[in-house]
């Protein structure tokens, strides 16, 4: 064991974890110390015993690095009331540090064997022959998929998309089956997204996004005479995934103060991801950190909206570089202060640039400040000092925003996209708000 405990949380950050709000309040219902019994803390984690109906009381145990939960209880849901009531009430500073009982250390031990197990497996030589050669047998197959791809559009596009009312949604789903046997995911993706338009306000939209995926196919031809940056984006959007491994060993390095600016959960049948933004206090960078989790598993949470990491970050190559890991960093900290935000004219000029060098790119991050709602047809966008507007994603609920500008301009981080502003986090006179 460690000789000190692990640095506490904040309840905002504990109750970040929670699945959905019932997992909170149920939480918030289990953070009281009568409920639990030979509860201690360490470097490592955090545990307790807590009475539920049961004869024997629920062992929770929460691994604070990670983090990583274990709980005795038959609950589906990760974490449970009970792992969120207990670092409830370590926050709280009412979690003693202790020596980490039998039933504690076995688990913990085991994870960092597994983990040591996996980072050597990671670690471990690999036969650069053979990888270079399915490397290259793959890009053979993507580069004569992009090729019968862009015969296709052209074929289709200069018969006109009169047709396309009838069956054009299934037509484009099977030649992106076609793509994904090319084993060209980023190609395919983009027929998708195509098919979804199609009859929906669509014919311009379904152009554009036709025009990107022909671009990006032509693109694949041409990827030694491209620039290095530009090929790394291509090689992205085509669907060539890059490791950690390899961005830890030749990705750009920039360290600095990280402000966590904002997070966004999405959920698809088989996997749960999470976009979390950062923007860098010195170098006024931004950045991308990914993270994934299959469905009822936790996402990473250690980097929690409205904290300052301080840490370097490693940049995934591309004409934009966006996507970030850390090579090392610090525990979160809360800021004295909040952030001070640009206009919109700034940040639209930075994606203007941004788009230019990376046409594909679907969103961009902003941070503005003296934001006021106003209305925007039928709907709502925020206003600038300068008077400048933009709208919000027709999805996005309003009302939280509102209520929070509703007295002072505001400071609020948000991803823009070709479908109007989507809000993530809101600064004002109380503090930081997740939206």
């Amino acid at each position: 064991m460690g000789d000190e405990a692990a640095a506490r949380w904040s309840p905002e950050r504990v109750l970040e974890l929670a699945p959905d709000a019932a997992s909170a309040k149920a939480g918030r219902g289990q953070a009281a110390p009568a409920k639990w019994s030979d509860a201690g803390a360490s470097a490592r984690a955090v545990w307790g015993a807590c009475q539920g109906s049961g004869k024997r009381p629920y062992q929770t145990t929460v691994e604070t690095a990670g983090p990583a939960f274990r709980c005795t209880c038959p609950s589906r849901k990760f974490p449970c009331k009970h792992a969120l009531g207990l670092l409830l009430l370590w926050a709280d500073g009412q979690v003693p540090r202790a020596e980490e009982p039998g039933w504690v250390h076995p688990w913990l031990d085991e994870r960092a064997a597994r983990a040591e197990r996996a980072e050597k497996k990671t670690d471990a030589p690999k036969d650069l022959e053979a990888a270079a050669k399915r490397a290259q047998e793959r890009l053979a197959r993507v580069t004569s998929g992009a090729a019968e791809l862009r015969g296709w559009l052209a074929d289709r596009v200069s018969a006109g998309f009169a047709a396309f009312e009838r069956g054009g949604a299934d037509e484009l789903y099977t030649v992106a089956s076609r793509m994904v046997d090319a084993q060209a995911p980023g190609l395919a993706n983009g027929l998708r997204r195509a098919a979804a338009l199609v009859g929906r306000d669509w014919p311009d939209r379904l152009l554009a996004e036709l025009s990107l995926v022909y671009v990006l196919a032509d693109a694949a031809s041409r990827l030694e005479s491209l620039p290095a940056g530009l090929a790394d984006t291509v090689r992205t959007r085509l669907g060539f995934s890059v490791s950690n491994a390899q961005v830890l060993e030749s990705g750009e390095r920039v360290p600095d103060q990280w402000l966590v600016t904002g997070a966004i959960d999405e959920e698809q049948e088989s996997l749960r991801s999470r976009r979390t933004w950062l923007r860098g206090k010195r170098s006024g960078r931004h950045a991308l950190v990914l993270s994934f989790a299959p469905p009822g598993r936790p996402l990473d949470s250690s980097l929690p909206p409205g904290y300052v990491v301080a840490g370097e970050l490693v940049f995934h190559p591309g004409a934009v570089p966006l996507r970030a890991v850390f090579d090392h960093r610090e525990e979160p900290v809360a800021p004295e202060s909040g952030p001070v935000g640009g206009t919109f004219a700034a940040a639209l000029a930075e994606h203007a640039a941004a788009l230019a060098a990376d046409p594909w790119l679907d969103r961009w991050p902003v941070l503005v400040s003296d934001l006021r709602p106003a209305r925007h047809g039928e709907g709502w966008a925020l206003s600038d000092v300068d008077g400048a507007a933009l709208p919000l994603v027709s999805s996005v609920d309003p009302w939280p925003l509102l209520a929070l500008a509703a007295e002072r301009p505001v400071t609020v981080a948000a991803e823009w996209t070709t479908a109007g502003l989507r809000p993530l986090s809101c600064w004002h006179r109380d503090g930081m708000v997740r939206l």
